[in-house]
């Protein structure tokens, strides 16, 4: 594992602070699990939420337990692994199983095309594990009654073809169990995003082939040497640059691979590092760029800091195998929330949106009068607060020229689409263009998944954010068994319901709904690209 500070001014600062925290023994105290290394106040949380340091450890015996439900499995006929799960126990497996090139199903959405998607698969031959640490998620809650009942539909049985992951004692586990589920516990001393090498990261891998003892064999190398109250820790040192960057006014932490040979770390670096760091009006915001050519990267200004995850020049380059990356990652977080100030393993900002879109379903916007555009322009709805001036052009490039003038200087513009991001993938190429136009650090997330990530930075952290929000129709609905609401309603709860928050925030939103996926994306992809 091996982390390089490539500017000479951050280096030296850097490795001031390593000597600092060398000398308070941080890094053995983390792995002794001290929960006093972030102040009183942080005590509680922490002194439950520490046990991540042990898994290359402690997790060993699933390694066993998942290749024998895999063979148990695949003897019945059974091959195809659908993951429903969102943040922590989507990311971590979604990235072993893209890098070792493992076919894994991940639904992290309430998109309803997407789930129709992965309803059409070969049900006979397909488990479903149902991941959520509360075991309330209402996302996976949703996909585990939708699959429940197309198994039936079927004449399978739901016990052949659901396994679930989940803390012990949750709602989740007494509902498993009744059915006759098969049911894996995973630690609850670990927090979500901290996750990656419990049960919620290594079973849906390892069902779906991932060698999950490969990677805890790198996670316990690794283990020995973030243990060290040594100047050369990796991730005393990457903890130390972050930190260091952060107090000198470099919130954004700008990610690109350049060659590692893993497939979407980002992705979940991003989840770790903002919704850890991201409280208390701090924070660090993770930006994942498409590459080191990318705007945002390549011209990245003072304040962000580039990361490479692999062998490419930046102010900081990270490499190593997985399994270290996912654990020295997790300690320079937790390290750097001591720098910053703040308790690294609570997200008291998440609940927010939820409850608002848990408002929203009660009482949906169609009824109450409040759900009508601003303007129509095309196949585009907009929908705008007080914030769009009065005189502003009513077409969606006025619109998006408003929204980046109320950026605050050195703030950011977050892109939050709530579509498919399998049919729909192509949005994400504007995060690019945005970029690249506007000159702001630009962040590109799917809805509802960002809320369990980026979310709690976007309400907790520096209060410089702009954002623009892109919904769209929806031409075929799913029902939720049992819950009186589809996934069309609630992709929409989801949407307006962390806009709302925003907005009492002061915070600029403006969203796009696309009256026509089709044509609505390519008319914002044409409004994107065009000369200005």
């Amino acid at each position: 594992m091996s982390v390089r500070i490539e500017d000479g001014e951050l280096a030296a600062e850097a490795r001031r602070v390593v000597d600092e925290l060398v000398a308070d023994k941080v890094a053995s105290r983390i792995a002794g699990k001290d929960a006093t290394l972030w102040g009183p106040d942080a005590e509680s949380e922490a002194s439950i939420r520490l046990n991540w340091v042990d898994l290359p450890a402690t997790s060993r015996p699933l390694i066993g337990h998942v290749e024998a439900l895999r063979e148990e499995l695949r003897t019945a006929g059974v091959h195809r692994v659908v993951l429903a799960g969102m943040g922590g126990s989507s990311l971590a497996p979604e990235v072993i199983c893209r890098t070792e090139g493992r076919e894994l199903v991940v639904l992290d959405t309430t998109d309803a095309g997407q789930v129709a998607d992965a309803l059409a698969g070969d049900l006979a031959a397909t488990v479903l594990v149902v991941s959520s640490k509360s075991g309330s998620t209402v996302e996976t809650d949703s996909h585990y009654r939708i699959f429940t009942e197309a198994f039936k539909a079927e004449g399978l049985d739901p016990a052949g073809h659901i396994v679930v992951v989940t803390d012990p004692g949750s709602p989740l586990q007494s509902r498993a169990e009744e059915a006759g589920l098969k049911v894996i516990n995973a630690d609850p001393g670990v927090g979500g995003r901290y996750s990656a090498l419990t049960a919620f990261g290594l079973v849906p891998a390892g069902l779906a082939g991932a060698d999950i003892e490969r990677l805890l064999d790198e996670a316990a190398a690794a283990a020995k040497e973030l243990a060290r109250d040594e100047p050369d820790n990796p991730g005393l040192l990457l903890g130390a640059a972050l930190g260091v960057r952060h107090k000198a006014g470099a919130e954004k932490v700008v990610f690109a691979d350049s060659g590692s040979g893993i497939v979407g770390f980002g992705d979940w670096a991003e989840q770790l590092i903002a919704e850890s760091t991201g409280k208390q009006g701090v924070g660090l915001l993770p930006v994942v760029v498409e590459g080191p050519n990318a705007p945002g990267f390549a011209d990245a200004g003072p304040d962000a800091t580039t990361v490479a995850i692999g062998d490419h020049g930046a102010r900081i380059t990270s490499d190593g195998t997985l399994g270290a990356m996912f654990l020295t990652w997790e300690y320079a977080t937790a390290v750097a929330g001591r720098l910053i100030g703040i308790n690294p393993f609570d997200q008291p900002d998440v609940e927010a949106a939820k409850a608002a879109a848990r408002a929203l379903l009660d009482a949906p916007p169609d009824d109450d009068g409040t759900d009508a555009p601003t303007f129509v322009d095309g196949a585009i709805e907009v929908f705008a607060g007080d914030w769009l001036p009065a005189g502003a052009d009513r077409t969606v490039r006025g619109a998006l020229d408003a929204l980046v003038a109320a950026a605050p200087e050195r703030g950011y513009l977050a892109v939050q689409a709530y579509l498919d991001r399998i049919e729909d993938a192509s949005t994400a190429v504007l995060r690019a263009e945005l970029a690249r136009r506007t000159g702001l650090q630009t962040t590109f997330g799917w809805g509802p998944r960002f809320l369990h990530s980026t979310g709690q930075y976007h309400k907790g952290g520096h209060q410089n954010g702009v954002y623009l929000q892109i919904t769209g129709s929806v031409p075929s609905d799913l029902s939720v068994p049992d819950r009186p609401y589809t996934l069309a309603t609630l992709q929409h709860a989801q949407a307006l319901g962390d806009g709302r928050v925003l907005a009492g925030r002061g915070r600029p939103v403006l969203r796009l709904n696309l009256t026509d996926r089709e044509a609505g994306l390519a008319q914002l992809a044409g409004v994107i690209t065009a000369d200005i």
